[in-house]
């Protein structure tokens, strides 16, 4: 007991010397910015366990190796490259040009590298859900590299490099719902129309059928997880410990609830039944609305601005599916559609600065350069990965489910008993391919 007070002393210790601090000092900035860092690595666990959670239980390690190495293969790939293409001096106005393999820099900047590399990994996480259950593993890693190296850091060139040519516009996207979210959205909108729907979605009308998700309280865990790591998404994006982060992380939590609310009683409008994958999803659309007017709109917008995004992200998975594209977690109604309405929000919403014509233009050029760019890249990417070396496991890898294999492992043995010689079969040949 007496190590529990001596550790409780000294945390509280550590906790009141950044309290008090000089706020402007950058040694408070610093420690804001890695506790936000952390806050979103933290978010990797929630994307985990919510497509793990909605995909079936053959497919469940698959899931959450795909999020294990999405973010440590990408953190390689965006200090080597993408950082320098995103941040690096940028005369042109379209991509950095110095910055690559950072090493010896200011301290300032390592901090800012660390929190900007968690972004980029939850951009290209985003693609994991969608694509999940029919996806190689090996195609889909070359997919998140070339996301995290190029598509994502040039995008984000434009907006967040203050060299950028929409950055020089006056785009508003303080912590990303375009820049993150709608690019982890398009790029995933583009993979599922490459590989197709997973076996047995649609009947031959094209009528969807059900394929559920093996643990819902996964999937709400998950959707907690990322709420938490969204305070520190958000609240982060300041890079500095100000006063400000009051109101941007109550703008998030008003908006995560609203969306969450919305799209239940939309629920209960439409006299469907109150889906907890629903409701969570409508909470994630409130998150993704509001990031990037967190910081220039006031609470009762923030409010609006997470109900609609709840709503848009139920009518565009219904959407999806009557396109018969089939997006295993709902990421791009919850990513894209409701990033798309949060950054056009954000313009509309502006503090002091209602409904300007200008801004709302504006954020339109974005959304639409986002999409153009995004899309039309990832669908030419996994197009090429498709024709060099397969993107979709082969049908009888499927059925069997990808843990099986993509890694001669079983997330839930006791369910798969009757695979148990396939799978020793797998580990001794892991170059089987039909």
């Amino acid at each position: 007991m007496k190590k529990m007070h001596y550790l409780f002393a000294l945390l509280m210790l550590v906790f009141s010397s950044f309290c008090f601090a000089d706020e402007a000092s950058p040694a408070n900035n610093m420690v804001w910015l890695v506790t936000a860092s952390a806050l979103v690595f933290l978010m990797q666990a929630g994307f985990a366990l919510l497509e793990c959670g909605m995909s079936r239980s053959k497919n469940a390690l698959n899931v959450v190796m795909k999020n294990y190495m999405d973010v440590c293969l990408g953190t390689l790939i965006f200090w080597a490259i993408g950082y320098g293409l995103m941040f690096g001096n940028n005369p042109s106005g379209f991509m950095g040009t110095d910055l690559f393999f950072m090493n010896d820099s200011d301290p300032a900047s390592y901090g800012v590298l660390l929190f900007q590399t968690m972004f980029a990994a939850t951009a290209v996480t985003i693609a994991s859900g969608a694509m999940a259950e029919r996806t190689r593993f090996d195609g889909y890693l070359v997919g998140a590299l070339f996301i995290t190296a190029v598509i994502y850091p040039i995008f984000g060139s434009w907006v967040w490099n203050a060299d950028g040519w929409l950055a020089q516009m006056g785009f508003i996207d303080f912590a990303g719902s375009t820049v993150v979210h709608s690019v982890g959205a398009w790029t995933a909108l583009a993979g599922i129309i490459i590989l197709g729907p997973r076996l047995g979605r649609f009947d031959k009308h094209g009528k969807a059928r059900e394929l559920r998700g093996h643990n819902l309280s996964y999937v709400a865990l998950g959707g907690f997880i990322l709420w938490f790591g969204w305070f520190g998404f958000n609240g982060g994006s300041t890079l500095s410990a100000t006063v400000d982060i009051g109101l941007i992380n109550l703008n998030t939590q008003l908006a995560a609830a609203a969306g969450a609310a919305a799209s239940m009683l939309f629920a209960v409008t439409m006299r469907r039944p109150i889906l907890l994958t629903e409701t969570v999803n409508g909470s994630i659309a409130g998150l993704v609305a509001i990031t990037a007017g967190c910081a220039t709109m006031l609470p009762a917008y923030a409010v609006l601005t997470g109900a609609i995004g709840g709503i848009i992200c139920v009518l565009g998975s219904q959407l999806l599916l009557r396109m018969q594209l089939d997006d295993v977690v709902g990421a791009v109604s919850a990513h894209g559609f409701a990033g798309a309405w949060g950054t056009l929000a954000a313009g509309m919403f502006y503090k002091g600065n209602l409904f300007d014509t200008h801004l709302i233009t504006v954020q339109l050029i974005g959304i639409t350069a986002c999409f153009i760019w995004t899309f039309c890249c990832a669908l030419i990417m996994y197009f090429a990965i498709d024709l060099v070396m397969g993107l979709r496991a082969p049908s009888q890898h499927e059925q069997r489910g990808l843990d099986l294999s993509e890694h001669a492992e079983i997330g839930y043995p006791e369910f798969n008993a009757g695979n148990i010689a396939y799978t020793a079969d797998r580990a001794n040949n892991m170059g089987l391919r039909s």
